[in-house]
């Protein structure tokens, strides 16, 4: 059997499809991604398969004639793994479509002001030295007095009905 070329430029154009369609915001393309990127991946798999051959299980055959088992287990389980994603990626589709009537997710004004950091390795970094908006939140003073919340130690929740102290 001479080799083609067809299947590799086929799972190489799906591979690039699929990466191309999971870097967009839009939740509806990168659903679309995922299912490009677990269908090249079947043909990946399918592919190492080799020539087909004759059953492995009736017993009849002899081993050089009996096709691979192990791709074949390989794709059923890409298949329901890409299946148990895509409900989650709808899922997270039609929840984001049900609140905000938008499927596209947001800029992160977070993440912009963490790249706009010049760049320095995490390890070089002192949390003293750095201004006080840009303290991790774990430090001790990356609060500011006006949004750290005042907490009345004498209140307890609306839900617990315990005397302070525990003394019954």
């Amino acid at each position: 059997m001479t080799p083609t070329v067809v299947l590799p430029v086929i799972i190489g154009g799906l591979y690039a499809a699929g990466v191309y369609l999971l870097l967009d915001r839009s939740l509806t393309r990168v659903l679309l991604g995922f299912l490009l990127l677990g269908n090249a991946t079947n043909l990946l798999l399918l592919s190492t398969g080799g020539v087909a051959g004759l059953a492995p299980i009736l017993g009849y055959a002899e081993p050089g004639e009996m096709s691979d088992p192990l791709p074949q287990a390989l794709i059923l389980t890409a298949i329901v793994i890409t299946f148990g994603v895509s409900a989650f990626v709808l899922a997270m589709i039609h929840r984001s479509w049900a609140l905000a009537r938008n499927e596209a997710v947001g800029t992160d004004e977070e993440d912009r002001r963490v790249a706009g950091r010049l760049g320095t390795d995490a390890d070089e970094l002192d949390p003293d030295d750095l201004a006080p908006d840009d303290r991790p939140a774990g430090h001790a003073d990356s609060l500011s007095p006006r949004r750290r919340p005042t907490v009345d130690p004498e209140v307890l929740a609306d839900d617990v009905d315990l005397p302070l102290g525990g003394a019954q």
